[in-house]
């Protein structure tokens, strides 16, 4: 049973897809350990409360060094036997003492069709912003291993997303959530805990 940290900054909308993917069977083989945030007000705390595991906030303001910070989170990963962190909206750079822990075992979401519209400052609304101002037809949502870089790991799935001509930075921001992020980020979730992805450099493949 893969054990899952989910580490979430805002609402946990993604979190909720995990959750109710689990429940429904579309992911097996897993289970979440622990929620993690960095913010005291995010629902995503309630959320994993509602459910029944783990809630833990831990945030840099709470410490005196980023350094500290990483060492607890590093931590509070190994203290709980994580097999998998799953970054669900997550607005903190994962320190390379996590990264290099769990190579390979970081995996995140990203709303858009990774290497378009990702890097430094592309999160959230501004991906979707940058999506329309270049006026792309197709967009969507990538989930991919994390490494030292911003938004620069082996890619594991991806899911295009149409451009509607009248879309809004929201609008296009719950289209490729409901019709992409909620359906890739479980399924990758299911892929990885029953052993069917492999990494090879930067390339991935899948077990059918």
């Amino acid at each position: 049973m893969l054990k899952l940290a989910v580490l979430v900054s805002g609402g946990g909308t993604n979190l909720q897809a995990i959750m109710d993917s689990i429940d429904d069977g579309r992911i097996t083989n897993a289970k979440i350990q622990v929620v993690i945030s960095n913010n005291a007000g995010a629902y995503a705390l309630t959320r994993a409360e509602n459910y029944g595991v783990e809630a833990l906030l831990l945030s840099p303001k709470s410490f005196d060094t980023r350094e500290e910070f990483n060492q607890k989170l590093l931590e509070a990963l190994k203290e709980r036997d994580i097999d998998l962190v799953v970054l669900a909206g997550y607005l903190v750079v994962v320190p390379p003492c996590v990264i290099e822990e769990y190579e390979n075992r970081i995996i995140n979401i990203h709303p858009s069709l990774i290497p378009s519209f990702c890097g430094t400052g592309c999160y959230g609304l501004h991906v979707h912003e940058k999506a329309l101002s270049r006026g792309v037809r197709v967009s969507g949502a990538t989930v991919h291993f994390v490494d030292e870089g911003t938004d620069t790991g082996p890619i594991i799935l991806q899911k295009p997303v149409m451009v509607e001509q009248d879309d809004t930075p929201e609008v296009l921001q719950k289209r490729i959530m409901e019709q992409a992020e909620w359906i890739i980020l479980p399924k990758a979730i299911d892929l990885i805990a029953n052993g069917k992805v492999h990494v090879d450099g930067r390339k991935v493949t899948i077990d059918e």
